[in-house]
């Protein structure tokens, strides 16, 4: 963490272009000195030091830190110049806001993996050997670990130093965002295995658990931390909404069928835990008899194989519901731009803007 009040470049390297990459490398800088100083506060309070250490390691494991790009974006889009950190350091805030969100989320879903490594869970349960209590102690502690991850996220928040209008601000937004993930996140938890051919109640856990955490919400913090004004934050609305679906939909494919070049093989965690995605929605609601039932006694099993995950990759392209999805993908990109077209954002963002779109709508990995 710099603790001093040394400014950080904006990311700006010409009047034409936001360094993305530069935004990246400097929001993990902050993780990196926050993280620092917990650990050394932990040592010497004696508290367990692979705490720190396992949020270090969910970090250093991989994510293209688009929200926190999103964040230094939105505050460019609402005229923020020169000194930028407090915007990286609410851009790190949401990092560590997403790692909470996503331990949790794989405890839920008792995810195996998380960006190539065992999830947290699945780790903290390994250390405990033999003991029989080892898979409810190790979803404990990773419980403990994410909630941690929260807390820490909040505190960096406090640090970036903002005038107390901008503050009052970025906070409700803050709150906003987390509150709309845990409403989205039980709505994704209870509705498992119910209703699973329901669109809407589908996009509604997209749109509530994802796309306004992913897009709108680190667009409209970086723009508050500039002293962006209502109608400013309507655009981001605007705009964050579709590209956050868009994001969602495209990771559901890749779940599902994996990316063209490779990178990302076609997995089966989604079908295996019944997962409430637009894609199944579709297949089940465009499936003959035979396909649905089929579809439904496949989806859902914890044991699936990969010969039963193939059958039901098949169902889904045969019904049309891989084709449909990526046209909901496309629209929504479309809609993106068309409001980049009409926001009259200066030329570096509207550039970065077009950029993250199609990362987030055709990433591949």
């Amino acid at each position: 963490m710099q603790t001093s009040r040394e400014p950080v470049t904006s990311g700006v390297v010409d009047s034409q272009a936001i360094d993305l990459r530069a935004v990246q490398s400097q929001v993990d800088a902050v993780l990196d000195g926050f993280l620092a100083g917990k650990a050394c506060a932990a040592a010497g309070r004696g508290h367990p030091p692979e705490v720190v250490q396992t949020v270090r390691d969910f970090l250093a494991a991989g994510g293209k830190r688009i929200r926190a790009q999103l964040c230094v974006v939105g505050w460019h889009a609402a005229g923020g110049q020169g000194d930028a950190t407090s915007a990286l350091r609410v851009a790190a805030a949401l990092e560590l806001f997403v790692a909470f969100a996503l331990i949790h989320d794989d405890i839920m879903d008792d995810s195996a993996r998380r960006r190539g490594r065992p999830a947290v869970h699945r780790a903290l349960r390994a250390r405990l050997g033999a003991d029989e209590r080892a898979e409810r102690l190790g979803a404990g502690g990773a419980l403990l670990v994410g909630n941690l991850a929260l807390m820490w996220a909040q505190e960096l928040l406090h640090t970036a130093q903002l005038e107390p209008g901008r503050q009052r601000l970025v906070h409700g937004l803050f709150d906003a965002m987390l509150e709309e993930v845990m409403y989205g996140q039980y709505l994704d938890v209870m509705g498992t295995g119910c209703g699973a051919d329901d669109v809407e109640a589908a996009l509604r856990i997209i749109r509530y658990k994802t796309a306004g955490a992913t897009v709108e919400r680190p667009l409209q913090l970086g723009a508050a931390v500039a002293g962006a004004g209502a109608a400013e934050m309507e655009v981001l609305t605007r705009l964050g909404l579709p590209l956050g679906e868009a994001f969602q939909l495209r990771d559901d494919l890749l779940d599902v069928f994996g990316g063209p070049d490779g990178v990302c093989a076609p997995g089966s965690g989604d079908l295996r835990e019944g997962k409430r995605t637009v894609l199944l929605a579709l297949g089940l609601r465009r499936a003959g008899r035979v396909e649905r039932e089929r579809l439904v006694r496949l989806v859902g099993r914890a044991d699936l194989a990969e010969r039963g995950a193939a059958e039901a990759r098949r169902i889904l392209r045969d019904t049309g519901a891989r084709e449909r999805t990526e046209q909901m993908i496309t629209s929504r990109y479309e809609e993106v731009l068309q409001v980049l077209d009409g926001a009259g954002f200066p030329q570096a963002v509207d550039r970065a803007l077009r950029d993250l779109a199609v990362t987030a709508t055709r990433y591949t990995s």
